[in-house]
């Protein structure tokens, strides 16, 4: 429920008996620019929305009114998110200024959750904070941050995390990160894996057509070079098949093979064909907190070529084929060996699929909003 009028607080909805009464502030917000995490929460608010145990309201900035399409919403004014570092400190600065303008439209609360990480604004004193923290990657691989993103980082992730009384990540390679790096407790960190709404897609199961797909940003550690040589590798072996990339900032890439087309930012409609008639979808990722595409295109039948990296192992198990993200020669193998075994990777594909829920996901959640408000009561009582 969109807030009518900036500035000021919805009439609640009735309130469910004995429900666990959560603000769940996403200010930092960028509509369209966020990726997998801009899933996650959507799909997660929709969950809470529709929770018997959990009354949630969700805090957004401007740009993202009606974001939260099945759970009250307050719009905060003054705030519009951004998706530069610099806009994001901007947002960050006047949210600090206004700590206590923002405080007081909030409605009260028994937890405070930031599914974007960043604690906007700094929790009320004494309520209990569950940190969304979906990965550690500047930590993991620290040559692919500039100074100012890994000093962001550093103040605005990791800080936070050691202050939450609960952590919620989406995988357990993720989990296992972040007590490595920063030494938190692993009981205090909640493992959520993302879900897949299968249903509303539509696998393919008849002839697929002569092209692979990679979605994903042109940021350097979805490794789109390594995947160009084992294209040069493809041209001369299969010289009619051609890879199709979407996704936002290709215009970055450089020396892109002639088999090789650009689509850039696609209508999801036109995503949810291209699973339909690739060949295979090819991700070749350094690095992946979870890696929501390749479930996607189990769930429309497409076979999976997957990098060993980061959490995809856990993630995709045995229904996609492995490959050495930085060897070309298995990037190029692995897509023929996926396309030749489409039709047993499209019956793993949709099992893998079924693992993955939402539901299950907020309930996970749950867990943590319970175990965080547990830890800040045993905390006063032992006070």
């Amino acid at each position: 429920m969109t807030n009518p009028e900036p500035g000021l607080s919805p009439d609640p909805q009735p309130a469910r008996t004995d429900a666990l009464n959560v603000g769940v502030s996403m200010l930092t917000l960028v509509p369209g620019g966020m990726g997998g995490s801009e899933t996650y929460a959507r799909e997660l608010t929709r969950q809470l929305g529709a929770s018997s145990t959990v009354n949630a309201t969700c805090y957004v900035n401007e740009s993202a009114r009606g974001f939260c399409d099945k759970t009250d919403e307050v719009v905060v004014p003054g705030l519009n998110g951004g998706a530069s570092t610099l806009s994001r400190l901007a947002t960050l600065a006047r949210g600090i200024v206004n700590r206590k303008t923002i405080l007081r439209m909030m409605r009260p609360m028994d937890v405070f959750h930031v599914p974007f990480t960043v604690p906007l604004p700094r929790p009320p004193r004494g309520t209990p904070f569950v940190q969304t923290l979906l990965d550690v990657q500047h930590l993991d691989l620290p040559e692919l941050f500039g100074t100012l993103d890994k000093l962001y980082r550093k103040v605005f992730y990791e800080k936070a995390a050691r202050e939450a009384d609960a952590i919620v990540t989406i995988s357990d390679f993720a989990k296992e990160s972040i007590v490595n790096h920063l030494g938190i407790a692993a009981e205090k960190i909640f493992t959520a894996h993302l879900g897949v709404n299968a249903e509303e897609f539509t696998p393919n199961f008849g002839p697929r057509k002569n092209f692979i797909m990679y979605p994903a940003r042109g940021w350097k550690h979805k490794n789109h070079t390594n995947l160009f040589e084992a294209m040069k590798l493809l041209e001369t072996s299969n010289p009619e098949l051609r890879l199709v990339l979407t996704g936002g900032a290709l215009d970055t890439l450089s020396d892109i093979p002639e088999n090789v087309e650009v689509r850039g930012l696609v209508p999801l409609a036109e995503l949810r064909e291209l699973y339909r008639d690739a060949a295979c979808m090819v991700f070749p990722s350094l690095y992946e907190g979870f890696g929501l595409p390749p479930l996607e295109a189990m769930a429309s039948g497409c076979p999976v070529a997957s990098s060993t990296a980061g959490s995809l192992p856990e993630i995709v198990g045995d229904a996609a084929v492995l490959f050495d993200p930085e060897d070309p020669t298995a990037i190029a193998s692995a897509i023929r060996t996926a396309i030749a075994r489409s039709e047993e990777l499209q019956e793993l594909g949709l099992a893998q699929v079924r693992k993955f829920t939402w539901e299950h996901c907020a309930k996970v959640h749950e867990q943590a909003y319970r175990y965080a408000l547990d830890q800040r009561s045993g905390a006063k009582t032992s006070a």
